[in-house]
């Protein structure tokens, strides 16, 4: 119980890793943009049919993703994404390779 306590104290998201990632339906070929603080268990909630949003899209794969220490950073990354100048920075970043997956 202690340990629970702590996790959510003053401290805790000091040391929290956020990330923007970007999955890939193999379904229809269309991409999923989230931010998380856990990236396993947010893919593995996708892909198994948790997330109502890609429910019928399964399954997904990671394309690209970036670490961010502060959520806030994250989270506008994200909505950067969703933008027009964000979707064709995405494509640059993709096609050329720079994929920060893996």
């Amino acid at each position: 119980m202690a340990l629970a306590l702590r996790a959510k104290g003053p401290g805790a998201r000091a040391n929290m890793k956020w990330y923007l990632y970007i999955l890939k339906s193999e379904k229809d070929k269309k991409r999923y943009i989230g931010s998380t603080n856990n990236l396993e268990r947010r893919i593995s909630e996708h892909n198994s049919g948790k997330v109502p949003s890609t429910k019928g899209r399964r399954p997904f794969v990671l394309i690209y993703k970036e670490e961010f220490t502060a959520e806030i950073d994250a989270r506008l990354r994200e909505k950067f994404f969703k933008t027009h100048k964000g979707f064709n920075t995405l494509k640059k970043i993709l096609l050329t390779g720079s994929s920060s997956v893996g």
